[in-house]
């Protein structure tokens, strides 16, 4: 086994700005933990984008690797759960905030943070998944958790060219749904069709500025990935019992509504958090994803750069001019 390996290294400046490259680490200054993962893809996410650009929300401590994304194979344990060689998975938790994250070609960390790749799953389909693909999930199987079905009514999917919203529109769509996409890129809409929406509708429809209550019911169900009054709006928006869940905050961390929608009509609003879930929902949710969810158009959500041309995926990201999933190649 190597005694070194590269890595994204981001530094914070005498001028309080922060400066990005690849570098070369010893593994011996990698964080304690039980398992050490050879790391043959990551994937990224918006978050990791915050981090490479110093945001202290995301991560404290600098200088740092980011990447909340990790698969690849055991190279060492010290836990029984695990042997050299296992494929595996790390998502979540603090891997990328706040230790050492999957832009690089090894990471150490604890056993519970560690999930066995399931069959049906290569590593590199995983992290074509990675996060948003397990958020999006997970967001669906809490939908379905709360009896919203096929045959309940529409679902409406926001920010739904991004890694989460895309997926998520694939999965709804693969599962029978009645997928309402919303976008604020009309060029996208034949690509949301083809990954299961069968209507693509502008950012301003689900914008409401009118300040009413309620709108005319619209929606069963909701995966929300930006948060503020587009939130807002779809609550206003729901047939009676519907149900939204919410991940993001890309419009706005705040939510301006009032209790009408949850207590007139039942409606209700689940938080979807994929950080300190649970490892044994983790083993389920990439069960259906490796299973009953995998996508027939997983390479058409996946574009692939390597350690060297990160950076500048980086920077895009932050502009939004990134379509679907980045796949970062490590191995």
């Amino acid at each position: 086994m190597k005694e070194s390996f590269q890595a994204l290294w981001v530094t914070e400046q005498p001028d309080q700005t922060f400066r990005r490259e690849i570098t070369e680490r010893e593994i011996s200054s990698l964080p304690a933990g039980e398992v050490l993962i050879r790391v043959h893809y990551s994937s990224l996410n918006y978050k990791d984008a915050l981090s490479a650009s110093g945001n202290k929300g995301v991560t404290r401590n600098y200088p740092h690797t980011p990447g909340i994304d990790a698969a690849g194979k055991v190279a060492d344990s010290q836990s029984p759960d695990f042997r050299p060689g296992d494929k595996v998975v790390v998502t979540g938790y603090g891997l990328g905030m706040d230790t050492s994250g999957g832009f690089a070609e090894y990471i150490r960390v604890p056993a519970e943070w560690v999930v066995p790749l399931p069959e049906g799953l290569s590593l590199r389909e995983s992290m074509i998944y990675g996060t948003a693909g397990f958020t999006a999930a997970l967001s669906v199987y809490q939908l379905q958790k709360h009896d919203i079905r096929p045959e309940s009514g529409p679902v409406v999917v926001t920010g739904a060219t991004g890694g989460v919203g895309s997926i998520a529109v694939a999965i709804l769509g693969k599962s029978g749904y009645d997928v309402v996409a919303v976008t604020g890129k009309p060029e996208a809409e034949s690509f949301l069709r083809r990954l299961g929406a069968g209507e693509v509708i502008g950012r301003e429809e689900v914008d409401d500025q009118s300040g009413k209550a309620f709108l005319k019911p619209r929606f069963i169900g909701a995966v929300d990935t930006v948060g503020g009054n587009i939130l807002a709006t779809l609550l206003k928006s729901m047939h009676y019992g519907g149900v939204a869940t919410c991940c993001g905050l890309v419009q706005s961390p705040k939510l301006n509504t009032t209790v009408f929608p949850f207590i007139l009509k039942s409606v209700s609003l689940i938080g979807i958090d994929s950080v300190q879930c649970s490892r044994s929902v983790r083993q389920v949710i990439w069960n259906k994803l490796a299973g009953e969810w995998k996508l027939g158009q997983l390479e058409e959500l996946a574009t692939e750069c390597t350690l060297e041309e990160l950076p500048g995926k980086i920077e895009l990201i932050l502009e939004g001019k990134l379509k679907g999933r980045t796949l970062v190649r490590l191995s």
